[in-house]
């Protein structure tokens, strides 16, 4: 993607320093047509993910049914509305992230964390595929106590499954959201506007379970 990779977390006291005026995100999603900032309709919920590349992971959920809108930016960091070549750099400690925001009457956390686990290599640390740096980390970014609960209940029932077809431990890192920043325009709904570009995501053969959290209630 950009420039310089990073592959370990830089410390937050080496990180950019940022700046105080935030990136402003479009009005409306290119494909669903709906806001991309709140405030959000009355029963609607925000889930955070980094899976690598933003671009393949936002269309993975702006296509999936009961998803009011999604968004691409910066999350799990140090610096301030950073800017993408910062993220990149790897002097931010954010990674790429995309903010997915549902109707839970229509579609549930867990289905979002499955399509997150089913849809890239959640065991490869700081790099997804090609990617190489800390940016391109795997995360899940949560909004309520609930969502961790589900996320961490979520993760352990899927490890037994990427252990049995010869992959390592899953090293997504789980943690409360502090902020989302959003990125530029031109990364929004980037495979929309450019349907041939880069992206590297997509199906790993694997099938995570969902409804262990009830089970676990």
């Amino acid at each position: 993607m950009f420039g310089f990779r990073r592959s370990t977390m830089v410390e937050p006291a080496d990180a950019l320093p940022g700046r105080p005026e935030p990136i402003v995100a479009p009005e409306r999603h290119t494909v669903l047509g709906t806001p991309l900032t709140g405030p959000w309709p009355e029963g609607l919920q925000v889930a955070v993910f980094g899976m690598g590349c933003f671009w393949g992971a936002e269309r993975i959920f702006w296509q999936m049914p009961g998803v009011y809108s999604t968004s691409v930016g910066y999350a799990g960091g140090y610096t301030p509305n950073p800017t993408y070549e910062e993220t990149c750099s790897g002097r931010t400690g954010h990674t790429e992230a995309v903010q997915v925001v549902y109707d839970p009457a229509r579609v549930s956390y867990e289905q979002l964390l499955k399509a997150f686990f089913e849809n890239h290599d959640p065991t490869q640390g700081n790099r997804q595929g090609n990617d190489v740096g800390s940016q391109y980390r795997s995360g899940i970014y949560t909004t309520t106590p609930e969502q961790e609960k589900v996320a961490k209940v979520t993760l352990d029932a899927f490890q037994p499954i990427v252990t049995a077809s010869g992959h390592g431990q899953i090293t997504t890192e789980i943690k409360p959201l502090d902020t989302f920043y959003y990125a530029e325009d031109y990364h929004q709904q980037y495979l929309d506007k450019v349907p041939n570009g880069y992206c590297n995501h997509g199906p790993n053969g694997l099938s995570c379970p969902i409804g262990v959290a009830k089970l676990e209630s």
